[in-house]
């Protein structure tokens, strides 16, 4: 599969048994041996569960709920979207049970935070991945962790949506995640350049395609 060009808008999906269950534009950072970085600011498009839509309308977590128990029965619907508020960084590698996320208000960096999730699967104008629910908070100076979303982790887990050989995997990212904190490796080996990271405000949003 080809490398991305920087500047490229390319599309993340989250695949589950075969459908879409959430998809992101985003543009492209770089693209190396090590990871696939991307980026997006307020504005751009996506498309989510309409039910997670509803949960953020409404200011209603048990609606996140239903949403995971739809996503067992496969019995969701989709709504279009923009991402709101915060610049995005988001750092992929290609083997990885995780993605290490940045997000950025005027002030500058707010938090880092970890994405549980499959490893990347090239497509032709993006990457397919699976978030698995559960979450890392942590502060920008790196030394504060909150685990995050424990309860809906728990919830997929009961509603096997999240396989036992599945679970296992997110286990070994944790410790790994951990561990390159401790170590400083990884983009946190780089924390201070990408602390200072901002959206390039040539850039447009980046948008879906038309044509998915």
């Amino acid at each position: 599969m080809r490398a991305f060009d920087v500047g490229e808008t390319t599309l993340r999906r989250d695949m589950y048994r075969g459908r879409v269950w959430s998809e992101h534009a985003l543009r492209v950072i770089a693209d190396t041996p090590d990871a696939l970085v991307t980026a997006c600011a307020p504005g751009a498009q996506t498309r989510w569960p309409s039910l997670y839509a509803k949960a953020r309308a409404d200011e209603d977590r048990s609606v996140r709920t239903e949403a995971f128990d739809a996503l067992a029965t496969g019995e969701w619907e989709l709504a279009p979207g923009v991402w709101q508020d915060t610049e995005l960084l988001l750092w992929k590698p290609p083997a990885a049970w995780f993605s290490i996320n940045a997000f950025y208000t005027s002030a500058g960096l707010r938090n880092w935070y970890v994405n549980f999730e499959h490893p990347t699967r090239r497509t032709e104008n993006g990457f397919d991945t699976f978030d698995l629910t559960v979450d890392l908070v942590i502060d920008p100076d790196l030394t504060t962790l909150t685990w995050k979303d424990e309860d809906e982790y728990a919830h997929v887990r009961r509603l096997g949506v999240v396989s036992d050989t599945e679970h296992r995997a997110v286990e070994l990212a944790r410790a790994e995640v951990v561990a390159m904190l401790a170590d400083r490796s990884g983009p946190f080996a780089d924390a201070d350049r990408w602390a200072a990271w901002r959206w390039n405000p040539a850039w447009p949003a980046p948008r879906l395609s038309p044509h998915g």
